[in-house]
């Protein structure tokens, strides 16, 4: 909940490769008013109807703002449609299923504003067909990083991280790992009373030991043993959470808990890395900012080798709003959007819903030929 990512991307496609040429990116701020009030609304926070159709439509409006600025800026004022992941408020998971999902973020509002058809809750046919939703980044790893001659992750560390490990000899898969930003966030937040959002470049991290006795408290935690595919969200990994973990040892100094949580999110991503055998990750989200983070990722995983999606042509804060652009893609070309099976999906799938723009909704004849690479232009 940092702010809304935003690109324009041309994509077509030519002989089963997707060739996707980036044409820019910004982050656009959430309103400070309308970001507390998403952070509020989280589990296990209640929120009510009214709130909830209040968010819907203020995300909705900052969408469309967002995309519209975009329009003009980016893309020279012509696009033929856009797509949104939204932004996720609840997560439902019970035990190794997901029930549902929801993301915020009327499309309505941005199809009125800039005129284009709107693809839209990208999520939802996924978690209907058995699959978690998330993470959805799949299908671009699995057509990106093809022709791996290993097992390779591609890592997001957004609130939550995920990997998608793409090999020669096995089906993709895709799952959260654990919390990313998600605990180092709600820390700060915490040891400043709120005036502090996230830990800026970790120097709070940097100055603090790892407390092993925190450290044990946190990964018991069972969801690092279930086995994927599987999600989890800030229903999880919440304020409630990190104080009850905090109850059970001696009083954490905030430096020293920035530390542990760093640990944490560091040693939980190598351990499923090292758990599908991988043998190079590909970092890419806003905890690859963070250098203390990445510093301890590097650590945690030696002598399997970290590098950024920005050495593989897709930049590292971008990489989302490529994955929304792609999926929308897929959708309006009539071909399924999600990597068979990597979310435990029962098949591939067509993904999202559309909202007509400001004409007749005409889509293209559906691709039959099959779609297997994805080439950064």
């Amino acid at each position: 909940m940092d702010g809304i990512d935003v690109s324009a991307v041309d994509l077509r496609l030519t002989d089963g490769t997707v060739e996707l040429t980036p044409l820019g990116h910004r982050a656009v701020g959430y309103p400070a008013a309308l970001r507390e009030a998403l952070l509020t609304a989280l589990p296990p926070n209640g929120c009510t109807a009214g709130e909830l159709c209040r968010l819907d439509t203020e995300v909705g409006q900052a969408f469309a703002t967002a995309a519209g600025e975009a329009l003009t800026d980016l893309a020279g004022g012509r696009a033929d449609l856009i797509a949104s992941l939204g932004q996720t408020i609840y997560h439902w998971v019970d035990g190794s299923r997901c029930l549902g999902t929801l993301q915020l973020g009327q499309p309505a509002w941005i199809a009125e504003y800039t005129g284009l058809p709107v693809i839209a809750d990208l999520r939802v046919r996924d978690v209907a067909a058995g699959g978690h939703g998330a993470p959805l980044a799949a299908m671009l790893d699995q057509l990106w990083l093809s022709g791996a001659t290993e097992p390779v992750a591609a890592l997001n560390i957004g609130g939550i991280a995920n990997i998608t490990v793409v090999g020669p000899d096995a089906p993709t898969l895709a799952f959260d790992t654990g919390p990313g930003n998600a605990l180092l966030d709600t820390a700060a937040r915490m040891v400043s009373d709120g005036v502090w959002q996230q830990d800026v470049d970790g120097e709070l991290a940097a100055q603090g030991t790892v407390r092993a006795d925190l450290l044990a408290t946190l990964l018991a935690d069972t969801y690092y043993v279930k086995q994927p595919p599987k999600s989890t969200g800030k229903e999880h990994f919440h304020a409630d959470y990190l104080r009850a973990a905090l109850e059970g040892v001696p009083h954490v100094p905030a430096v020293d808990l920035l530390a542990t949580l760093v640990e944490l999110t560091a040693c939980t991503i190598a351990q499923a890395c090292r758990g599908r055998g991988v043998g190079k990750v590909v970092a890419s989200g806003g905890g690859v900012r963070n250098p203390v983070l990445m510093a301890a990722l590097r650590r945690c995983l030696d002598p399997v080798p970290v590098v950024t999606s920005d050495e593989l042509g897709l930049p590292t804060d971008a990489k989302e709003a490529y994955l929304a652009a792609l999926l929308g893609f897929l959708t309006w070309s009539g071909i399924p959007a999600d990597a068979a099976g990597a979310t435990g999906a029962a098949g591939p799938r067509l993904l999202g819903s559309i909202t007509p723009g400001k004409g007749p909704l005409h889509l293209p004849d559906p691709v039959t030929t099959a779609v297997t690479r994805l080439r950064v232009c």
